[in-house]
């Protein structure tokens, strides 16, 4: 339950008293005739109420005052303010009837108000409060109790493209030790076969149903139905287990865009602490991805009701602040897509990621990483070496430099820059080598052939390109997204190794979607997941033109033509493509590095980005898993 400060002192009371009967007057509590003293009881209970007692308040039957204590203790929580709407006194009979108006703050500043009367009675000049239930709320008896009920919200769905549901409640099982069937040794027992059947640490979960009351079910893991199946058989012939049907917000299977979209459970202390109040203990809260960034407005808020039991244990409600559910957050995300996203990364051993946007619109149609990712979101914030992928973004450099699609270079097996050697990959085809037009050159993947073009450039030209095509200049999509860097290089072999995806060079798989996606929209291409989250696009200081981006798309056709995306000219619709293979960590025992393995391609109005962390090539590796999406 919430708990929220008082919203202020007990209001002043400033009615006029209505005094009914033989010899009444009218009189002003608080003014200069101290001769009322059932109206200054009834301000010394109002005051005392609004504290949650009845404090030191003279009463007809003093167990009335432990009575009220433990009849009100459940709403210890709820702020309330109580003052006097009036009081009729009837001296002859000895009695006055206050009347009390409640009013108190139950949920997100929602309140309860309601009227009651107390019934006061003289002996002597003395008077008392003759207490009863209902004088704390109409219809309350003796016998009855009180409580608070917290009223959960519909979490909002995540929707995709065209508002398919993606994330929804969808039936779990709940598996667990229930100890109210267990008792003594027993409950070691059982949890230690639990735990082992669940894949669990049996000490840790051992202790944890020890240290739980005898009544508590002692939930071990939580489980798709699918999921639970194999596991069922087993669970049922423990003592005390048990599975409890329940839902959870889940997306359509347990791979499905896990990473973004991320996942709801139990609250943990953290999220409780940072919420300022508006997280108790067992709320259920995102706590990764989408599901916790927009945790505030997916969760909705938690409404209450004050509550009353009988004698005969009926249930009634006594006032209700409703919840309000949680509002869906829009995603771009195609399911089908996603879908065989992730099928074409299924096989895939080492970490992977495939991303795949619409060039029109930039809109991500699918954000997928295989199992080798171990749950990161390597698809979006991978920083990575992009191998030869990057000379799309070299060779839009050069062309601003002024060289042609069809101007010869020099592609040499070998060249070396400043005492460093640099070659070309290991199945680079010889009839490639020489003189060869830089269509050829991107075609093949001529490392030598851009590295012996690095002094046309001037300092800052292949950042500029990046920048052009959307790489290396960051912005806010509502998501973590890195966008890649492109810094200076420190050093002559630094630029060489730049221009070829390696140096001080990286990308996220992400970037490089978004360099395909520009270069089939002919301009800088802003990618947009969430559309209600509005991004300014910071503009490249040179932009892509018309006639650039033409140029690239021809380079890129080549890849496919001639070159080493051959094998995509059977994938109908392929209209470019670029692989790439970059070397990363320490060599092994012959000095080889290990490679990341890189390509990119665009068909019709979708542009792919495939890595995988460590593979022999772009095309032997990262190739098959594009074409498996693109088919």
């Amino acid at each position: 339950m919430r708990s929220r400060p008082a919203s202020g002192p007990v209001p002043a009371l400033a009615l006029c008293l209505v005094l009914v009967g033989v010899g009444s007057a009218c009189s002003v509590l608080g003014g200069d005739d101290d001769s009322d003293p059932a109206g200054d009881l009834a301000v010394e209970l109002a005051a005392a109420l609004s504290q949650h007692t009845l404090g030191d308040v003279p009463l007809s039957e003093d167990s009335a005052r432990d009575a009220f204590a433990e009849l009100v203790a459940p709403l210890d929580e709820l702020p309330v303010a109580v003052s006097v709407a009036s009081v009729e006194t009837v001296e002859e009979e000895g009695r006055a009837d206050v009347g009390l108006s409640w009013s108190w703050q139950v949920a997100d500043g929602r309140t309860w108000a309601y009227d009651t009367t107390a019934r006061l009675s003289a002996a002597g000049d003395e008077w008392s409060v003759d207490w009863s239930p209902e004088s704390l709320a109409p219809d309350l008896a003796d016998g009855d109790t009180l409580g608070l009920r917290t009223l959960t919200p519909d979490r909002g769905d995540i929707t995709g493209a065209d508002g398919a549901v993606l994330v929804t409640e969808r039936p779990v099982l709940r598996y667990g030790l229930d100890k109210t069937k267990v008792e003594g040794a027993q409950v070691a027992r059982s949890a230690r076969r639990i735990a082992r059947i669940l894949d669990l640490d049996p000490a840790s979960y051992v202790a944890r149903a020890k240290a739980m009351g005898s009544e508590a079910f002692v939930e071990a893991v939580v489980l798709r139905e699918d999921d639970a199946l194999d596991v069922l058989p087993a669970f049922r012939e423990v003592p005390g287990a048990l599975a409890v049907n329940d839902t959870l917000p889940l997306a359509p299977s347990r791979e499905f865009a896990a990473a973004l979209l991320g996942r709801v459970g139990a609250a943990t202390e953290d999220a409780v602490e940072e919420s300022g109040g508006a997280v108790v203990a067992g709320d259920e809260v995102g706590l990764s991805g989408l599901q916790a960034r927009y945790d505030e407005q997916l969760r909705g808020t938690a409404g209450t009701a004050v509550v009353a039991r009988g004698a005969d244990d009926q249930l009634r409600t006594l006032f209700e602040a409703p919840a309000t559910d949680g509002t869906a957050l829009a995603t771009t995300i195609d399911p089908a897509l996603q879908v065989k996203a992730e099928g074409a990364l299924a096989g895939v051993g080492p970490a992977s990621a495939l991303v795949a946007i619409r060039p029109s619109d930039g809109a991500v149609l699918a954000t997928a990483n295989g199992a080798g990712a171990a749950g990161a979101d390597l698809a979006d914030t991978g920083q990575y070496a992009p191998g030869s992928t990057f000379k799309v973004v070299s060779s839009l450099a050069l062309l601003r430099s002024g060289t042609a699609p069809s101007d010869r270079v020099a592609c040499p097996a070998t060249t070396v820059v400043d005492g460093r050697s640099f070659k070309n990959y290991d199945d680079y085809p010889a009839s490639a080598i020489g003189d060869i037009t830089l269509t050829q050159a991107v075609a093949n993947s001529c490392n030598t052939a851009f590295i012996g073009n690095a002094d046309r450039l001037a300092d800052g030209d292949l950042a500029a390109a990046a920048a052009a095509l959307g790489l290396g200049v960051d912005h806010d999509l509502g998501f973590p997204v890195y966008f890649g860097q492109v810094p200076p290089p420190e050093t002559e072999t630094g630029a060489a190794a730049d221009l070829i995806g390696q140096g001080t060079v990286l990308a996220s798989p992400f970037a490089m979607a978004t360099v395909a996606a520009s270069v089939a929209a002919g301009r800088t291409v802003l990618p947009t997941l969430l559309p209600e989250h509005r991004v300014e696009q910071v503009q490249p200081e040179v932009p892509l033109t018309a006639g650039e981006a033409t140029q690239l798309r021809g380079l890129v056709r080549a890849v496919v033509d001639s070159g080493s995306g051959r094998f995509l000219l059977d994938v109908p619709g392929v209209t470019g493509a670029k692989t790439g293979t970059a070397e990363y960590g320490e060599p092994d025992a012959a000095g080889d590095l290990p490679t990341h393995a890189w390509m990119i391609a665009i068909r019709g109005d979708l542009a792919v980005a495939v890595f995988v962390e460590t593979g022999v090539s772009g095309s032997q590796t990262a190739g098959p898993v594009l074409e498996a999406f693109l088919r």
